[in-house]
């Protein structure tokens, strides 16, 4: 029989889907469970944006142009000019998701072999993007103790080798719910510029910044707007995960013309996504002054409710709408399946991801999982509760 290709078998599952069939069974048994295991908010998507799909009136669902369309393109442009990030449509590439403005950035600047840097925990499927590329991820461990800053540059030079080619933020980060500052980045820039390295900035969460603490863009860094290459996706900025809109940005010429021969080669990016992202960028102020109140809400009474159980570390998030908590067990992922397959609480359960498959380095996030706190809070409430009577009656649980 022909064999499995080395690559397919390198490729990781998902740490926060292959948890679902457990999930499925659960509820086939008639329990309630409260997904916090996955970044998919109950927000509405807005109004301007559904209307939009609505009201599509052409005849036929033509392809786009393969770097998407222009009309969408000159409004994202402006979008960024608005928080002064000087950007044209040319330097803007339409992608499908988030997702793939990713793996284009890594298939454009990076050869297979070469090495990237990682703050881990990290947005899991980057291992997935690093192996399509043939990749390899080089990680560096943020500590809970520190609510996850950015480890000292220090750090990072005791990791850069001569395949090291560039380094990977997420701002505001997912999973940690970290929001790296000015200082931060500008230390990063200082180590992009010394070692003349690709930083690739995924920044879907920008407009989840909390506490008055402001979003700070990679694109924002003087003397290295040639390395810097952003990615960006609709999914979460305006609760529409399933229209598969993101885009990758960058000053540098050269990856532009680059990625456009890979987005030619899947032809365009969704018709109706990029209609309805377009759309989106019309959406009022009122829009995202809700949503900002709702989060902070939702992210304040998780937090003390999660400190308040025993054995139970949770940081403040400052961005996005996750976190990474420390719970009392010995194994995330033997915890977070027996949720689901074992355990109920008035015929209730949650459903989180286990945190090792957030980090790289084997052996680390077994005793963290994480939380996305994308629930109404009337759901939010009773997940908790439901997780701190889990903590008590776990067999695995730690003292």
């Amino acid at each position: 029989m022909p064999q499995i290709s080395k690559r397919g078998i390198n490729m990781p599952e998902s740490p926060i889907r292959k948890l679902v069939p457990y999930a499925e069974e659960a509820k086939r048994k008639g329990r309630k469970v409260y997904h916090l295991n996955i970044g998919q908010p109950d927000i509405k998507t807005p109004e301007v944006a559904i209307k939009a799909i609505n009201t599509y009136h052409e005849k036929v669902v033509e392809y786009s142009h393969s770097a998407g369309n222009e009309s969408y393109r000159k409004k994202l442009a402006k979008y960024y000019q608005n928080i002064h990030i000087d950007i044209s449509h040319t330097e803007i590439l339409i992608t499908t998701g988030g997702s793939e403005a990713i793996t284009f950035a890594f298939l454009s600047c990076l050869n297979p072999g070469d090495e990237i840097i990682i703050p881990e925990p990290f947005y899991a499927n980057y291992n997935g993007f690093a192996v399509s590329a043939g990749v390899v991820v080089k990680p560096i461990t943020a500590k809970i103790e520190n609510d996850f800053a950015l480890p000292p540059v220090s750090e990072f030079k005791k990791l850069i080798t001569q395949k090291t080619k560039g380094i990977v933020i997420c701002n505001p980060n997912n999973p940690t719910g970290y929001l790296y500052t000015k200082e931060e980045l500008e230390q990063l820039s200082n180590l992009i510029k010394e070692y003349d390295l690709y930083l690739f900035s995924d920044e879907v969460y920008r407009e989840f910044c909390y506490d008055g603490n402001q979003h700070f863009s990679a694109m924002h860094l003087k003397g290295i707007e040639q390395n810097v290459i952003l990615m960006d996706s609709v999914s979460k900025r305006y609760s529409a995960c399933g229209v598969r809109i993101g885009a990758l940005i960058t000053k540098n010429k050269e990856i532009i013309n680059t990625a456009l021969k890979f987005a030619q080669a899947r032809l365009s990016p969704p018709s109706f996504g990029q209609v309805a992202g377009e759309a989106a960028l019309e959406t009022p102020p009122e829009y995202f002054k809700e949503v900002y109140n709702e989060y902070i809400e939702r992210r304040n009474y998780m937090v003390e409710a999660l400190n308040k159980m025993e054995g139970v570390v949770c940081p403040k998030p400052k961005g996005a709408f996750y976190t990474v908590v420390k719970l009392p067990i010995d194994n995330s992922d033997n915890f977070c399946k027996w949720l689901l397959s074992d355990f109920e609480y008035n015929n209730q359960t949650v459903m989180l991801a286990p945190a090792t498959g957030f980090y790289s380095t084997k052996g680390l996030g077994m005793d963290e999982v994480r939380i996305a706190y994308v629930l109404k809070i009337e759901d939010l409430k009773k997940a908790m509760e439901v997780l701190e009577k889990a903590l008590l009656a776990y067999p695995g649980r730690k003292e």
